[in-house]
């Protein structure tokens, strides 16, 4: 049976549900499709802020380090949290839950745009509602603290808070602890009592521009707002080292890195195909397959790289693009590249995805699959290594004919 609470409620959860290690944390609501919701978790030290960076988990940074706490697109819910309370570590006291309105102030938006707005506890493998916190009387704040669990003498419990700030996700990051490179709020939330001020040592700041896919099958989806997605464009950028060397004349010739860019894509129909220099395969960006390489950078003097463009605004005819960077001559070893791949959209934060690890034998990575998700897009980091184009096309299930080719 749910135990339905109301704010300022505490519910001892180690109690009433005994023996329960793992716990999902749901979180709800209704807004339209002018409004972008997210849910987010900062788990607190004894000071009442973040120990570390990574313990702000968020659509940026959708793990804990020891993946104890983790987020999800929720399953009934618009998104929920997997807790591991028996891993949580142990200078964490608690876990405190928010909702906060994307670019809400910009934007003009608050929480009286929003309704049934809840917070619930589920048992993990049964999915059983525990205990329900319906979020309710909000007007003009742009985010909510909803509720927290917390660590008293070893036994975890629950507090029903329910408090709505104004100053968006920034202003709960500040309040937390965490330090924000970008939008300054117009005003922080009031600070909730605290023990007393534990010093911390100096975190770097979290960039909301940017968000870095670091582990392998990491995925994160774009921000479909109101209007279409638009020109979404995918940037290789590499080392600008060159080699010296001395010609059979006497003169000086530079040996630069010649670091290729190139997708495969499948369309929605089944249709499949390449863009690549190797072979002059450009493609268009406004006819199909509405997908643009600019040009082949030899010798990485370029300083903007390689760039393909994806038109968004025909998401649905895409099913899937493979994102791949090959060696085609100048360099014997991966980590003399220094690669990096910056996906960009207008609405969204940079994705990037950094080729940090490396495999000398083989001359291919396939660093990203962008796969469409309704009417956006899902980027997933790949980064795996393979010795040429037919491999990475088997591996990944493409079974199109290859045949050598040349610039």
């Amino acid at each position: 049976m749910t135990m339905t609470i109301v704010k300022g409620q505490k519910v001892d959860i180690t109690k009433q549900f005994p023996g329960l290690s793992k716990v999902i944390v749901g979180l709800g609501w209704r807004a339209g499709n002018e409004l972008e919701l997210d849910a987010s978790a900062f788990q607190l030290g004894v000071s009442g802020k973040v120990n570390r960076e990574e313990d702000f988990i968020f659509y940026g940074n959708p793990r804990s380090v020891n993946e104890a706490v983790s987020l999800r697109d929720g399953s009934g819910d618009n998104q929920q949290f997997e807790l591991d309370l028996a891993a949580i570590p142990l200078d964490v006291e608690k876990i405190a839950f928010t909702i906060t309105i994307y670019d809400a102030i910009t934007r003009g938006q608050t929480f009286r745009q929003v309704s049934d707005l809840y917070l619930r506890i589920m048992h993990p493998v049964t999915f059983v509602e525990m205990i329900r916190f319906p979020l309710v009387d909000f007007t003009t704040e742009n985010s909510i603290v909803t509720g927290e669990l917390y660590r008293y003498k070893g036994e975890w419990k629950f507090n029903a808070i329910g408090s709505g700030f104004n100053g968006g996700l920034a202003a709960l990051c500040r309040n937390f602890g965490v330090e924000v490179a970008q939008e300054q709020p117009s005003s922080p939330p009031p600070p909730p009592p605290a023990p007393p001020k534990v010093e911390q040592p100096p975190q770097p700041p979290i960039n909301l521009s940017k968000i870095e896919l670091t582990k392998k099958g990491e995925t994160i989806s774009l921000r479909k707002s109101s209007r279409a997605l638009g020109q979404i464009s995918v940037n290789l950028n590499w080392n600008r080292k060159v080699k010296k060397s001395i010609g059979f004349l006497g003169f000086d010739k530079s040996a630069g890195i010649d670091l290729d860019l190139g997708c495969l894509y499948e369309m929605s129909d089944g249709y499949k195909g390449c863009i690549q220099a190797l072979g002059r395969n450009f493609g268009q960006y406004t006819d199909f397959p509405f997908i643009e390489l600019d040009g082949d950078d030899r010798t990485g003097a370029r300083t903007d790289g390689e760039n393909l463009r994806i038109n968004g605004n025909q998401v649905r005819e895409f099913d899937r693009v493979l994102i791949y960077a090959y060696i085609y001559d100048g360099v014997a070893k991966w980590a003399e590249t220094d690669g990096v791949v910056t996906i960009k959209q207008a609405d969204n934060p940079e994705i990037v995805v950094r080729m940090d690890v490396h495999d000398p034998r083989k001359i291919m990575c396939a660093v990203a699959m962008i796969e469409r998700k309704d009417d956006t897009f899902q980027i997933k980091r790949l980064v795996e290594y393979f010795n040429g184009h037919e491999q990475m096309d088997r591996y990944y299930g493409w079974n199109m004919r290859w045949a050598a080719g040349s610039k």
